[in-house]
């Protein structure tokens, strides 16, 4: 019986790429660093670090952008201006939160995110029973086993009573599923499973996801 469902949080439920955009923006209309070089070393540096907290990795990219121009020592302001735009303009996708508030009456829901996108700030506030946050209080990043254990500590569940739901096929469908939870696969793009581990579910749309809960509480 599955009485827990976990998401994933950027991409999955949280539309992040326009409050990016926005966030960027806003810095090339201070700097004139163009947006195409913040995307660019931002996208470095998540290659070659993404062991870091999503912040500082954010915010080393910005740095090295801005030495790029001369403009480093304004890095400070920079940073703090673009997690302002970029958490005021944070939002869930269309019919999230609606989806949450019908899953929640029957199932305990857990918010779970390797990046730095917290549910109060990104209009999820209240949605969730728990929330797990990578590199606080010694959880480290998906996909490592202890994350999900992190995640089944906190549901109070067994393995086998827990699905987790994300968009990302190496960290929240392999990782997972190592763990034993069950997976689902927002694969919106649609498509194919790109390596041995094959989710049980595949959606290409979150409204998808109760039909899948109720499928395999019936059986």
């Amino acid at each position: 019986m599955i009485t827990t469902v976990a998401f994933d949080a950027d991409y999955t439920l949280v539309d992040l790429l326009p409050a990016v955009l926005a966030g960027l923006a806003a810095v090339t209309a201070e700097t004139g660093v163009p947006v195409e070089v913040l995307r660019a070393d931002a996208s470095a540096h998540w290659a070659a670090t993404p062991e870091l907290p999503a912040r500082d990795i954010r915010t080393a990219a910005m740095r090295q952008s801005l030495a790029r121009y001369g403009q480093e020592a304004r890095l400070d302001d920079m940073a703090a201006l673009f997690f302002e735009i970029r958490y005021a303009q944070s939002r869930p996708y269309p019919g999230v939160v609606e989806l949450l508030a019908k899953l929640r009456s029957d199932f305990q829901l857990g918010y779970a995110t390797n990046a730095n996108s917290r549910a109060d700030l990104v209009g999820l506030g209240g949605s969730f029973a728990f929330e797990i946050y990578a590199l606080q209080n010694g959880v480290p990043k998906k996909p490592d086993a202890a994350f999900f254990h992190a995640v089944l500590a906190a549901a109070k569940a067994d393995p086998a009573e827990v699905v987790y739901v994300g968009d990302t096929y190496a960290h929240d469908v392999v990782g997972a599923a190592a763990v034993g939870l069950r997976t689902v696969w927002l694969n919106r793009a649609g498509d194919p499973v790109p390596g041995s581990v094959v989710p049980d579910a595949v959606i290409d749309s979150l409204d998808e996801l109760p039909a899948v809960l109720s499928r395999w509480n019936a059986a």
